[in-house]
């Protein structure tokens, strides 16, 4: 009888097990990258919500503190690099950006989740945008809160971008960012707010989606070209070509313009004011430019709208480009990428009204 029994348990054992390899089979295979960030910081206190260290915790125990994941996907972490956002840089962008590719690459992963500080996000989110090289879902999630906050936003966060890389509803909808419920797209999502969790919006345009209930729901998607359809190759480059930002303002020198075409820069993003003007004091540097090769794009510090091509400067004579919705901090993105491609200013022209 006894033995009767011990063979009894471990046969229900058995079928347990099986069924949870079968269960597991089901569900898509996620992989982490973790890159630091606030999602990943720690404060002095359970209500430290400013002034905390970002980048702390690694990617196993960013995991581990969201058992749930397990009843959406099969998740596998890797930490890639440990930064807070603000130092984010090109090569970091190649390096995560060749990672991406080379495991959306493989049959046994169906989406990736990026754990990533907010202050860069939107760049990053864009930068990946241009050169990933497939259609599966590739979801960057942040926090505003650091982890050891008594209402951390990153658990609940990373459950939702872990749920919306694993779904079919994500397949071709570009890089996505999602924090706070709210899907948005990489190319117009940007941070409204310092501090407070509803930060990431997509002005004018609005949400891709939001996710409730355990599942994402879209309304709209970019019409732009991403991903897979995107010209832009990394795998061969160690480098991008140098290209800075110039703030527009009253009463405006053009010190920091000639400074950034005196250190070599390739490119240089004019975040002008309204429409994208130039003041006259700065003119004379940008014909300077490019008379030395320099490619110039009228961007505008407003952060909505378009700048409209000959609207505040007659680009045709300048040889100018305009940089159509994107914020200056993409259209930088663009510009290096497109500098890989060609230097002809009618060609990144195109680029721009193309992604």
């Amino acid at each position: 009888m006894y033995s009767k029994k011990i063979a009894g348990q471990f046969l229900i054992l058995a079928c347990v097990a099986v069924f949870s390899a079968a269960q597991a089979q089901k569900l898509p295979n996620v992989t982490i990258l973790a890159t630091g960030g606030t999602i990943a910081g720690t404060g002095a206190s359970s209500t430290t919500t400013v002034g905390y260290t970002a980048a702390k915790i690694g990617v196993d125990a960013l995991i581990d503190a969201v058992p749930e994941l397990k009843k959406v996907a099969n998740v596998k972490g890797e930490q890639v690099f440990q930064i807070a956002s603000e130092n984010m840089n090109n090569d970091y962008w190649l390096k995560l950006g060749k990672r991406v590719n080379t495991l959306l690459a493989q049959s046994d992963v169906d989406g990736i989740v990026i754990t990533h500080g907010t202050d860069t996000i939107e760049e990053t989110a864009y930068f990946l945008n241009l050169v990933v090289k497939s259609k599966k879902p590739v979801v960057i999630v942040g926090a505003m809160r650091p982890a050891t906050a008594i209402s951390a936003d990153g658990p609940i966060n990373l459950y939702n971008a872990v749920l919306l890389a694993g779904s079919q509803e994500a397949i071709g909808k570009g890089v996505l960012v999602s924090l706070n419920d709210q899907i948005n797209g990489a190319r117009e999502v940007t941070k409204t707010n310092t501090s407070t969790l509803d930060t990431f919006k997509t002005p004018e345009l609005g949400f891709l989606g939001y996710i409730q209930g355990s599942k994402p729901y879209f309304y709209r998607q970019s019409t732009r070209r991403n991903t897979a359809d995107s010209e832009f190759d990394i795998s061969n480059l160690n480098s991008l070509p140098a290209v800075d930002i110039v703030y527009g303002y009253a009463n405006m020198n053009p010190i920091a313009f000639n400074a950034f075409v005196a250190s070599g820069d390739k490119g240089i993003i004019h975040a002008g004011v309204g429409d994208g003007s130039l003041a006259s004091t700065v003119v004379p540097s940008i014909v300077e430019a490019r008379q030395k090769g320099v490619i110039v794009v009228r961007s505008s510090r407003v952060g909505q709208g378009i700048v409209a091509r000959n609207g505040e400067a007659d680009d045709d004579k300048l040889d100018l480009v305009v940089s159509d919705t994107l914020n200056a901090q993409k259209a930088r993105i663009l510009l290096m990428l497109a500098l890989t491609k060609t230097n002809d200013t009618k060609e990144i022209q195109k680029i721009f009204y193309q992604y």
